[in-house]
């Protein structure tokens, strides 16, 4: 046999360049296309929240009496319409209990709150089917991903069918408003949309191959207090949810005492005593109020143990979270102080928002770490 040089070439074939994993070669692009579309829904969703909120502030829900779903997108267009829409509308308890002797530019301002709420209900439920349908044809939908975004859908027709539950509570009886438990629902089901949807970003932001990489380097004591705090978020958005109820803040003005006292006056006062905790509206700003506290001691429990966190990119979302608290209980302290003003009230609602969306931030910042120099 002959002798090869040492350096001798052994091949001359080019090899090209690794273009990505397996898991980000499949339908390349596809992640963008669907993050886009959510982030549209989460858009949608950040609207028809303040817009829920100013529906309810001006006592607009109980306006239109019947659920028509593809009738009900054409509002009335002629006088006999909206004398046929004002009729329907006096044979319910709040205008024979409150409103008697409302005009119909009364009504009619009422009116369109509540339409132009349920017309974003219906674009909403629209974007998503025609843009599901659309990715699901073109072949858009990353590999795992279909039964996600489903979930979003199943969210957005329930949502809808909570909706008209709520409404339909004050249709009958004595209710003036609806029943605060199902506005709380109502609003809990968009909060729980818009948080789920802000993962889903969050996690379409970054490639397969990067969270997959980034698992490994997770926190997991920091995932546990960011669940935690997420818990503890959205548990004070139902009680918030059950002040607009009632309208219970827009009494009991003083703080940090409440008429003078700790506790309000006739805080049990209401029989059966379970009924307190909906329609008692002290002792329902009572524990909007200690829970307010809870979470406040809550978070900033979580910045001190965030703080120390290996990875700088991790620790400052727990320093946004501790800002945005302290932002967000002064809010609710002016907003009490001043019985509840419309203007500062969805201020409050629309700082709920940031402040879930950043506990969820931090809990996925957690679960799957940027990644840093080893320098930082």
């Amino acid at each position: 046999m002959a002798k090869r040089a040492i350096f001798e070439d052994v091949a001359t074939t080019e090899r090209a360049a690794p273009t990505g994993g397996v898991i980000d070669g499949a339908r390349r692009g596809s992640r963008g296309a669907v993050k886009r579309w959510l982030m549209l829904l989460f858009a949608l969703i950040l609207l028809i929240i303040p817009v829920g909120g100013m529906t309810r502030l001006t006592d607009s829900g109980l306006s239109i009496t019947e659920w028509n779903l593809v009738t009900g997108t054409v509002p009335p267009l002629s006088e006999a319409a909206w004398e046929s829409e004002f009729e329907k509308y006096r044979a319910i308890p709040e205008y024979q209990l409150q409103n008697r002797g409302m005009e119909m530019s009364e009504f009619k301002f009422i009116y369109w709150w509540e339409w132009g709420h349920r017309q974003l209900g219906r674009v909403i439920g629209l974007v998503f089917i025609v843009g599901f349908l659309g990715l699901l044809a073109m072949r858009k939908i990353p590999p795992g991903w279909t039964p996600r975004v489903l979930i979003v859908g199943v969210g957005i027709g329930a949502q809808g069918a909570i909706g008209w539950w709520m409404v339909s509570s004050g249709l009958t009886g004595s209710m003036l408003d609806v029943a605060s438990y199902r506005l709380a629902t109502h609003l809990g089901g968009a909060f729980a949309l818009l948080s789920l949807i802000a993962w889903y970003l969050l996690s379409l932001s970054r490639t397969s191959g990067e969270l997959i990489s980034a698992r490994r380097l997770a926190e997991p004591r920091l995932m546990t207090i960011a669940t935690v705090l997420i818990g503890l978020t959205f548990a004070q958005i139902l009680m918030g949810a059950l002040v607009a109820g009632i309208d219970a803040g827009r009494n009991y003005i003083d703080w940090p005492l409440m008429a003078g006292g700790f506790t309000p006056p006739g805080m049990w006062e209401l029989e059966p005593v379970w009924r307190n905790l909906f329609e008692n509206d002290g002792t329902v700003q009572f524990f909007h109020r200690m829970l307010g506290y809870v979470l406040f001691a809550a978070i900033v429990w979580a910045f001190f143990v965030g703080k120390r966190s290996a990875n700088r990119k991790t620790a400052v979302v727990f320093h946004g979270i501790l800002a945005m608290a302290v932002v967000q209980m002064v809010l609710g302290i002016v907003t009490v102080m001043n019985s509840s003003p419309w203007h500062l009230a969805i201020l409050h609602q629309f700082g709920a928002i940031v402040l879930i969306a950043l506990t969820v931030r931090a809990r996925h910042r957690a679960k799957y770490p940027l990644p840093q120099s080893v320098r930082t």
